[in-house]
């Protein structure tokens, strides 16, 4: 089979979000792997979204995993602990307990700059960094390790 892996991208930072797809996107063209993006609204709907789809499809299939990708900007309020705690405790329970590959590429960070330092135009590109890992716990799951 064909290794898929679908980004689920909360596009709330639109700008930092679509450099971390550029950047996952960058490393999936350059392994030939076939992807699809979902955007959803924010961080907190990712493990939902990553659910939903893997209950349609094939959930047998071994060549499946999921990149999520965000930006969380720390504001003035406790929100920002709250987001961020719950949806990588909802990312990390949705692959443990359903053995779902997701690799979590949502950046938590104190301000815009650090977030744009983190998605730069390279391989030091944090969705570069998160696709490269969906595909070795793939190949990890298919028993080539």
């Amino acid at each position: 089979m064909t290794k898929k892996i679908y980004i689920i991208n909360a596009n709330y930072y639109e700008e930092i979000s679509d450099r971390l797809i550029g950047g996952a996107k960058n490393f999936l063209n350059e392994n030939d792997i076939d992807h699809e993006i979902l955007n959803v609204p924010g961080a907190l709907e990712i493990p939902t979204a990553i659910n939903l789809i893997h209950d349609k499809i094939n959930s047998d299939n071994l060549d499946i995993g999921f990149i999520a990708i965000g930006c969380v900007i720390r504001g003035e309020t406790s929100h920002y602990d709250i987001v961020v705690n719950e949806s990588a405790s909802g990312i990390t329970q949705l692959s443990i307990s359903n053995n779902i590959i997701i690799t979590n590429s949502i950046l938590t960070v104190e301000n815009k700059k650090q977030a744009l330092d983190r998605s730069l135009n390279d391989t030091t590109n944090k969705g570069y960094h998160a696709a490269y890992a969906c595909k070795l716990l793939i190949d990890i799951k298919n028993g080539k390790f």
